[in-house]
C-alpha cells in the first residue's frame, strides 16, 4: 500500500486498462466521450487522483502558476544567461532543478517520522512538478513546441522512465525512433493523447507510493533530510539524462 492509499499493482492495472483505450479513442472517440473516459467514473478515488495529477503536471509543471515559473520562462531565462547557447542553457536548467530537488528533499526529511506523513506527499508531487518543468524546458531549448499536445505527452512519458516503453506498447503506439517519435508519428488526436496522459499518471501514482522517493531512511530526523535531498537530486539527474535522449535537437532555438 502506497502513501496515497493505492498499491503499485492497483495503479499499474488501472494504467494498463486506460492505455488499452487509446487506439479506440483515436479511431472512434469524440472530444466529449474521450474526456469522460479520461476522467473515469470514480473521480473521488484512484481515477480522480490520476486525473488531478495529470492536470497539475501539465497545467503547473509546464505552464506555471503563481511563483512556479513556466517551462517557457525557465528556458528563456536560461538561454539568456547562457548567452544564446542552447546546450549551456540546458545544463543550467538541469543544475537549477537539481538544486531545487535537493532543497525540497532535505526539507521533507529533516523532521523525520513526526513530519513525514504531511511533508512527503507534498514533496513527491513537487518532485514531479520539477521533473516536468525541467523536461519541458529541455524540449523547448532543443527546438520543440511544448504547447503541442504530443510534445506534452512526450514530456510525461519521459517522467515514466522504463515504464514508458510498456505503456506505449499497451497503447498500440510503436516506432523505431524513440518515445517522442512514436507519439509524434502516430499523430494521435488530442482526446487519445489525453487518455494516454492519464495512463502515465496512474504509473506515476504507483511510483509515488512505493518507489525509492518514499523510503531510504526519511523517518530519521536530520539524517532523513540529507538522504531525502540526495535521493531527489539523484532522481532528477536521471530524468535530466532521459530528457536529453528523448528530445534530440531538431531546430535552432527561437526560430
Amino acid at each position: 500500500m502506497g502513501i496515497f492509499g493505492w498499491g503499485k499493482d492497483e495503479t499499474r492495472a488501472a494504467s494498463d486498462r486506460t492505455a488499452a483505450q487509446v487506439q479506440e479513442v483515436a479511431r472512434h472517440g469524440s472530444g466529449g466521450s474521450a474526456l469522460e473516459r479520461a476522467r473515469g467514473a470514480d473521480e473521488g478515488g484512484l481515477s480522480g487522483a490520476a486525473t488531478r495529477l495529470m492536470e497539475r503536471l501539465l497545467d503547473v509543471g509546464i505552464d506555471g502558476k503563481g511563483p512556479f515559473d513556466s517551462a517557457h520562462e525557465v528556458a528563456d531565462d536560461a538561454l539568456k544567461d547562457a548567452g544564446g547557447d542552447p546546450d549551456l542553457a540546458i545544463r543550467l536548467v538541469h543544475r537549477q532543478h537539481r538544486r531545487l530537488g535537493l532543497a525540497g528533499g532535505f526539507a521533507t526529511g529533516f523532521g523525520g517520522f513526526f513530519t513525514m506523513a504531511v511533508a512527503l506527499p507534498a514533496n513527491v508531487v513537487e518532485f514531479y512538478l520539477l521533473g516536468t518543468r525541467m523536461t519541458a524546458a529541455t524540449a523547448r531549448l532543443r527546438g520543440y513546441d511544448i504547447d503541442q499536445p504530443e510534445i506534452r505527452s512526450a514530456v510525461l512519458l519521459t517522467l515514466a522512465g522504463a515504464d514508458s516503453d510498456d505503456l506505449l506498447k499497451k497503447a498500440g503506439v510503436f516506432a523505431a525512433g524513440g518515445k517522442l517519435t512514436a507519439v509524434a508519428l502516430e499523430r494521435l488526436p488530442a482526446p487519445a493523447l489525453m487518455v494516454l496522459n492519464k495512463a502515465i499518471a496512474f504509473r506515476l501514482l504507483g511510483r509515488l507510493g512505493s518507489g525509492i522517493i518514499a523510503k531510504l531512511g526519511r523517518a530519521v530526523p536530520v539524517v532523513g533530510g540529507l538522504i531525502g535531498g540526495g535521493v531527489d537530486a539523484y532522481m532528477l539527474t536521471r530524468i535530466a539524462g532521459q530528457a536529453r535522449r528523448e528530445f534530440p535537437a531538431v531546430a535552432t532555438y527561437g526560430r
